[in-house]
Protein backbone atom coordinates (compact mmCIF):
# COMPACT_ATOMS: atom_id res chain seq x y z
CA UNK A 1 0.00 0.00 0.00
CA UNK A 2 3.03 2.31 0.20
CA UNK A 3 2.49 3.41 -3.39
CA UNK A 4 -1.23 3.93 -2.82
CA UNK A 5 -0.92 7.57 -1.99
CA UNK A 6 -2.11 10.91 -3.29
CA UNK A 7 0.74 13.40 -3.56
CA UNK A 8 0.05 17.12 -3.81
CA UNK A 9 3.03 19.39 -4.36
CA UNK A 10 2.95 23.20 -4.21
CA UNK A 11 -0.66 23.36 -5.43
CA UNK A 12 -1.78 26.90 -6.26
CA UNK A 13 -5.11 27.81 -7.87
CA UNK A 14 -5.99 31.40 -8.75
CA UNK A 15 -9.02 33.35 -9.93
CA UNK A 16 -8.09 36.38 -12.02
CA UNK A 17 -4.50 35.95 -10.82
CA UNK A 18 -5.57 36.14 -7.16
CA UNK A 19 -4.66 32.87 -5.38
CA UNK A 20 -7.65 31.06 -3.83
CA UNK A 21 -5.51 28.11 -2.70
CA UNK A 22 -1.80 28.61 -2.55
CA UNK A 23 1.29 26.44 -2.08
CA UNK A 24 -0.48 23.39 -0.63
CA UNK A 25 1.69 20.29 -0.28
CA UNK A 26 0.82 16.97 1.38
CA UNK A 27 0.98 13.20 0.97
CA UNK A 28 -2.10 11.16 1.79
CA UNK A 29 -2.23 7.38 2.16
CA UNK A 30 -5.23 5.33 1.02
CA UNK A 31 -7.41 3.68 3.64
CA UNK A 32 -8.27 6.88 5.51
CA UNK A 33 -11.37 9.02 5.95
CA UNK A 34 -10.20 12.63 6.00
CA UNK A 35 -12.09 15.79 6.97
CA UNK A 36 -11.39 18.96 4.98
CA UNK A 37 -12.09 21.84 7.35
CA UNK A 38 -12.07 25.59 6.92
CA UNK A 39 -14.38 28.63 6.94
CA UNK A 40 -16.52 29.71 3.99
CA UNK A 41 -14.23 31.06 1.29
CA UNK A 42 -11.27 29.01 2.53
CA UNK A 43 -10.89 27.29 -0.85
CA UNK A 44 -12.26 23.83 -0.02
CA UNK A 45 -14.36 23.40 -3.18
CA UNK A 46 -11.59 25.04 -5.24
CA UNK A 47 -9.16 22.48 -3.80
CA UNK A 48 -11.42 19.59 -4.82
CA UNK A 49 -12.06 20.94 -8.32
CA UNK A 50 -8.34 21.47 -8.88
CA UNK A 51 -7.56 17.88 -7.89
CA UNK A 52 -9.98 16.46 -10.48
CA UNK A 53 -8.99 18.85 -13.26
CA UNK A 54 -12.07 21.10 -13.24
CA UNK A 55 -9.85 24.12 -12.53
CA UNK A 56 -6.38 24.79 -13.97
CA UNK A 57 -3.37 24.86 -11.67
CA UNK A 58 -1.41 28.07 -11.38
CA UNK A 59 1.46 25.95 -10.12
CA UNK A 60 2.17 22.57 -8.60
CA UNK A 61 1.28 18.98 -9.38
CA UNK A 62 -0.99 16.12 -8.33
CA UNK A 63 0.01 12.46 -8.60
CA UNK A 64 -1.53 9.15 -7.58
CA UNK A 65 0.24 5.77 -7.44
CA UNK A 66 3.33 7.71 -8.49
CA UNK A 67 1.75 8.81 -11.78
CA UNK A 68 1.09 12.47 -12.52
CA UNK A 69 -2.57 13.45 -12.89
CA UNK A 70 -3.30 16.16 -15.40
CA UNK A 71 -6.90 16.97 -16.09
CA UNK A 72 -9.58 14.40 -15.33
CA UNK A 73 -8.74 10.92 -14.06
CA UNK A 74 -10.87 7.85 -13.35
CA UNK A 75 -8.82 7.40 -10.16
CA UNK A 76 -10.33 10.52 -8.54
CA UNK A 77 -14.06 11.18 -8.30
CA UNK A 78 -15.64 14.42 -7.10
CA UNK A 79 -19.17 14.32 -5.67
CA UNK A 80 -20.53 17.86 -5.22
CA UNK A 81 -23.20 18.71 -2.69
CA UNK A 82 -26.46 16.87 -3.36
CA UNK A 83 -28.16 20.14 -4.35
CA UNK A 84 -25.72 20.30 -7.29
CA UNK A 85 -26.25 16.70 -8.40
CA UNK A 86 -28.94 15.86 -10.93
CA UNK A 87 -31.17 13.71 -8.74
CA UNK A 88 -34.24 14.47 -10.90
CA UNK A 89 -32.91 12.58 -13.92
CA UNK A 90 -35.20 9.57 -14.58
CA UNK A 91 -32.89 6.70 -13.66
CA UNK A 92 -33.03 3.88 -11.13
CA UNK A 93 -30.50 3.22 -8.38
CA UNK A 94 -29.16 0.23 -10.30
CA UNK A 95 -28.89 2.43 -13.38
CA UNK A 96 -26.81 4.97 -11.44
CA UNK A 97 -24.38 2.28 -10.24
CA UNK A 98 -24.20 0.70 -13.71
CA UNK A 99 -23.39 4.12 -15.14
CA UNK A 100 -20.19 4.07 -13.08
CA UNK A 101 -19.30 0.73 -14.64
CA UNK A 102 -19.88 2.09 -18.15
CA UNK A 103 -17.58 5.02 -17.30
CA UNK A 104 -14.92 2.46 -16.37
CA UNK A 105 -15.43 0.39 -19.52
CA UNK A 106 -15.45 3.21 -22.05
CA UNK A 107 -17.55 3.40 -25.21
CA UNK A 108 -16.58 0.26 -27.04
CA UNK A 109 -16.44 -2.48 -24.40
CA UNK A 110 -19.34 -4.85 -23.80
CA UNK A 111 -21.08 -4.90 -20.40
CA UNK A 112 -20.24 -8.44 -19.27
CA UNK A 113 -21.30 -10.83 -16.53
CA UNK A 114 -18.25 -9.68 -14.60
CA UNK A 115 -19.44 -6.08 -14.79
CA UNK A 116 -22.90 -7.12 -13.60
CA UNK A 117 -21.25 -8.96 -10.69
CA UNK A 118 -19.23 -5.83 -9.79
CA UNK A 119 -22.43 -3.75 -9.75
CA UNK A 120 -24.18 -6.36 -7.58
CA UNK A 121 -21.25 -6.52 -5.12
CA UNK A 122 -21.10 -2.72 -4.83
CA UNK A 123 -24.83 -2.49 -4.17
CA UNK A 124 -24.63 -5.19 -1.50
CA UNK A 125 -21.65 -3.48 0.14
CA UNK A 126 -23.50 -0.16 0.33
CA UNK A 127 -26.80 -1.86 1.31
CA UNK A 128 -28.77 -0.43 -1.60
CA UNK A 129 -29.70 -3.73 -3.32
CA UNK A 130 -33.26 -3.40 -2.05
CA UNK A 131 -33.47 0.02 -3.72
CA UNK A 132 -32.31 -1.26 -7.13
CA UNK A 133 -35.53 -0.45 -9.01
CA UNK A 134 -36.34 2.79 -7.19
CA UNK A 135 -36.06 6.07 -9.07
CA UNK A 136 -33.16 8.15 -7.74
CA UNK A 137 -35.51 11.14 -7.39
CA UNK A 138 -37.74 9.16 -4.99
CA UNK A 139 -34.94 8.50 -2.47
CA UNK A 140 -34.02 10.25 0.74
CA UNK A 141 -30.86 12.35 0.84
CA UNK A 142 -28.85 9.61 2.54
CA UNK A 143 -29.99 6.97 0.06
CA UNK A 144 -29.05 9.23 -2.85
CA UNK A 145 -25.59 9.67 -1.33
CA UNK A 146 -25.08 5.91 -1.20
CA UNK A 147 -26.25 5.52 -4.81
CA UNK A 148 -23.77 8.14 -6.05
CA UNK A 149 -21.01 6.56 -3.95
CA UNK A 150 -21.95 3.23 -5.58
CA UNK A 151 -21.47 4.78 -9.01
CA UNK A 152 -17.95 5.87 -8.01
CA UNK A 153 -17.11 2.43 -6.56
CA UNK A 154 -18.35 0.68 -9.70
CA UNK A 155 -16.09 2.99 -11.69
CA UNK A 156 -13.21 1.66 -9.55
CA UNK A 157 -12.22 5.12 -8.43
CA UNK A 158 -9.71 5.14 -5.59
CA UNK A 159 -10.03 8.67 -4.22
CA UNK A 160 -13.45 10.06 -3.28
CA UNK A 161 -13.78 13.84 -2.86
CA UNK A 162 -17.09 14.62 -1.16
CA UNK A 163 -18.48 18.15 -0.76
CA UNK A 164 -20.38 18.40 2.56
CA UNK A 165 -21.85 14.87 2.37
CA UNK A 166 -23.35 14.98 5.88
CA UNK A 167 -25.21 18.29 5.39
CA UNK A 168 -29.00 17.96 5.57
CA UNK A 169 -29.01 14.36 6.79
CA UNK A 170 -30.85 13.37 9.95
CA UNK A 171 -28.99 11.52 12.69
CA UNK A 172 -29.87 8.05 11.38
CA UNK A 173 -28.82 8.91 7.84
CA UNK A 174 -25.58 10.41 9.12
CA UNK A 175 -24.82 7.18 10.98
CA UNK A 176 -25.56 5.13 7.86
CA UNK A 177 -23.27 7.34 5.79
CA UNK A 178 -20.52 7.09 8.42
CA UNK A 179 -20.68 3.28 8.21
CA UNK A 180 -20.69 3.46 4.40
CA UNK A 181 -17.57 5.60 4.35
CA UNK A 182 -15.86 3.21 6.76
CA UNK A 183 -16.62 0.31 4.42
CA UNK A 184 -15.16 2.29 1.52
CA UNK A 185 -11.93 3.11 3.35
CA UNK A 186 -11.68 -0.50 4.58
CA UNK A 187 -11.53 -1.50 0.90
CA UNK A 188 -8.38 0.61 0.57
CA UNK A 189 -9.95 3.78 -0.79
CA UNK A 190 -9.19 7.33 0.28
CA UNK A 191 -12.14 9.52 1.27
CA UNK A 192 -11.73 13.29 1.68
CA UNK A 193 -14.89 15.13 2.72
CA UNK A 194 -15.42 18.82 3.40
CA UNK A 195 -17.29 19.21 6.66
CA UNK A 196 -18.53 22.06 8.81
CA UNK A 197 -19.79 20.49 12.06
CA UNK A 198 -16.64 20.53 14.18
CA UNK A 199 -18.25 18.66 17.09
CA UNK A 200 -18.67 15.51 15.00
CA UNK A 201 -15.19 15.46 13.42
CA UNK A 202 -13.51 13.02 15.89
CA UNK A 203 -16.35 10.50 15.50
CA UNK A 204 -16.38 10.61 11.68
CA UNK A 205 -12.78 11.12 10.54
CA UNK A 206 -9.41 9.62 11.44
CA UNK A 207 -7.45 12.39 9.70
CA UNK A 208 -7.98 16.12 9.24
CA UNK A 209 -6.91 18.80 6.75
CA UNK A 210 -7.23 22.37 8.06
CA UNK A 211 -7.29 24.82 5.16
CA UNK A 212 -7.74 28.56 4.87
CA UNK A 213 -6.26 29.58 1.53
CA UNK A 214 -3.09 27.83 2.64
CA UNK A 215 -2.59 24.57 4.50
CA UNK A 216 -2.76 25.17 8.25
CA UNK A 217 -2.29 21.54 9.35
CA UNK A 218 -2.75 17.96 8.16
CA UNK A 219 -2.47 14.71 10.09
CA UNK A 220 -4.14 12.31 12.48
CA UNK A 221 -7.29 13.77 14.04
CA UNK A 222 -6.08 13.22 17.60
CA UNK A 223 -2.87 15.12 16.84
CA UNK A 224 -3.89 18.10 14.68
CA UNK A 225 -7.55 18.71 15.56
CA UNK A 226 -6.63 21.04 18.41
CA UNK A 227 -8.08 24.31 19.67
CA UNK A 228 -4.94 26.14 18.55
CA UNK A 229 -5.14 24.86 14.97
CA UNK A 230 -8.90 25.50 14.81
CA UNK A 231 -8.37 29.11 15.91
CA UNK A 232 -5.58 29.55 13.36
CA UNK A 233 -7.84 28.16 10.63
CA UNK A 234 -11.05 30.02 11.43
CA UNK A 235 -9.30 33.12 12.83
CA UNK A 236 -11.92 33.47 15.51
CA UNK A 237 -12.51 32.54 19.12
CA UNK A 238 -15.98 31.17 18.32
CA UNK A 239 -14.69 27.63 17.98
CA UNK A 240 -12.24 27.74 20.80
CA UNK A 241 -14.31 25.55 20.43
CA UNK A 242 -13.88 21.84 20.72
CA UNK A 243 -15.68 21.14 24.03
CA UNK A 244 -13.36 19.69 26.67
CA UNK A 245 -15.25 16.41 26.88
CA UNK A 246 -15.01 16.12 23.08
CA UNK A 247 -11.29 16.87 23.29
CA UNK A 248 -10.78 14.07 25.80
CA UNK A 249 -12.86 11.70 23.69
CA UNK A 250 -10.72 11.89 20.60
CA UNK A 251 -7.55 11.47 22.59
CA UNK A 252 -8.99 8.26 24.00
CA UNK A 253 -9.92 6.81 20.62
Amino acid sequence: MSSHRLEIKDLTVAYNRVPAVHHVSMEMQCGHCVALLGPNGAGKTTFFKALVGLLPLESGSVSFHGHSIRGTSSELVYLPQRSHQDSDFPITVQGVVELGRYLKLGLWKHFSEHDAAVVDEVMQTLQISDLADRQISALSGGQQQRAFLGRALAQEAHVFLLDEPFTGLDKGAQENLRETLRKITARGNLVIASHHDLKTVPDLFDQVILLNGELIAYGETKEVFTEENIQRTYQTEVFSGVPHHQHRHHHES
